[in-house]
């Protein structure tokens, strides 16, 4: 067989995963290849391109279900449901400018693999919360079928969510089917100006705690944001409901400074920039996505900050932190301590040169007890360790 192997359609994918795994031979799964570049370097001769299951397959905007092939590109889905006034609402984020290429190129196979969520997971859920079923084909070359595609069918649903975030070492999806949302008829974003991170936070957790609906709440400090903090906070809605929420916010955070309201298409420029990290994605330096309680974002935050002069912002109410290590190193054991120091989490090496990615724990270190889970689960689906063998550690 050719070193790339390009299916059209499920049968192929079975057929080529087939072969793989008679033939004991790695596969490297990708979509457009947008993420390629992170997690560990699959070391395999053979690449299977997934780019050519591409389409929708049925989509009920009365219903609220999509179902597309798992190499359409998000940004074909996301304008799709855009047309009929919906939103995929766990946001995805777009990782092509982070990692150093062409915004849009990702794959919604892509980001169920990865798991990603933008802003708005606070108040939606992550990814893995909107797929309602999924076929896709095992390190057997069979295919299977979990979930539904009505929103009420919950019958097998627990596994197109464990899948998700699997990074395609369990199996290869095919088809997936999600819930759409309604979008809202209006964004209106609150800006509190030069907070400490400290202070930021704070606010931030008191909003969420409020009965204003916020839907993103992030702080950007001066170092990311122009030389002046800007803590972000959103509520979407109905043009009422919003403008009424944004007084009732705006008075619940009178302590910490006056806020001021910028509304549509300046809210989306702003929540888009955060949800793509923007604000660390011209240089080459090593960037980690760090994700602990919201209370202890400060506490790390300072903590990189002093050891190596980490660049850095914050999200999800201060519970995901974004940093860059501007002295080019990955500076693995620093950040990994400061997590335990701050009260616990998990730190994941976003981006960095393959040399680098290949010598470290990319993701979390686990214990004995959850490798020992995964080694199993990892055997389940994939006995001969064929697919994306090592991407997330080097052992499974």
């Amino acid at each position: 067989m050719d070193a790339n192997l390009k299916p059209r359609d499920a049968k192929d994918v079975c057929e080529a995963v087939g072969w793989a795994a008679a033939e004991e031979q790695p596969l490297e799964i990708v979509g457009q290849g947008s993420k390629r570049s992170l997690g560990r370097p699959v070391q395999s001769a053979h690449v299977l391109d997934l780019s050519g299951l591409s389409g929708v397959e049925t989509y009920e905007p009365a219903e609220l279900v999509l179902t597309v092939r798992a190499g359409t590109p998000i940004r074909e889905i996301e304008q799709l449901v855009a047309g009929n006034g919906q939103e995929l609402s766990f946001e995805p984020m777009d990782m092509g400018p982070l990692l150093g290429r062409e915004p849009g190129e990702g794959t919604i196979g892509g980001v169920l693999g990865a798991n990603l969520s933008g802003p708005r997971r606070i108040k939606a859920g992550a990814a893995r919360d909107h797929v309602l079923g999924l076929e896709a084909v095992s390190g057997r070359g069979e295919l299977f079928k979990s979930g539904g595609k009505v929103v009420k069918n919950v019958t097998g649903y627990d596994l197109p969510r464990a899948l998700c975030g699997s990074w395609g070492t369990l199996s290869v999806a095919t088809e997936i089917t999600l819930k759409v949302n309604p979008k809202p008829e209006t964004s209106t974003s609150l800006i509190l100006e030069n907070l400490s991170d400290e202070e930021a936070i704070a606010a931030m957790c008191k909003a969420m705690g409020s009965s204003a609906e916020v839907s993103g709440a992030a702080h950007l400090p001066a170092s990311v944001s122009e030389g002046t903090a800007r803590t972000v906070l959103r509520l979407e809605g109905f043009s009422a409901s919003v403008a009424y929420r944004v007084k009732a916010l705006q008075q619940l955070l009178k302590p910490y400074g006056a806020a001021q309201s910028v509304a549509d298409a300046a809210s989306e420029v702003l929540w888009k920039s955060i949800r793509d990290v923007l604000p660390l994605a011209g240089t080459q330096d090593p960037v980690w996505k760090v994700s602990l309680a919201p209370a202890s974002g400060a506490v790390f935050g300072k903590i990189v900050r002093e050891q190596f002069g980490a660049t850095l912002f914050y999200d999800w109410s201060g519970g995901l932190v974004w940093l860059s290590c501007p002295d080019g190193a990955p500076h693995v054991d620093e950040i990994r301590k400061a997590v335990v120091s701050a009260g616990g989490g998990h730190a994941t090496l976003v981006r960095a040169d393959a040399p680098v990615r290949s010598s470290v724990d990319v993701f979390e270190p686990q214990p004995a007890a959850l490798v020992a889970l995964s080694s199993r689960l990892k055997h389940q689906f994939d006995p001969k360790g064929i697919l994306n063998p090592g991407r997330m550690y080097s052992s499974i």
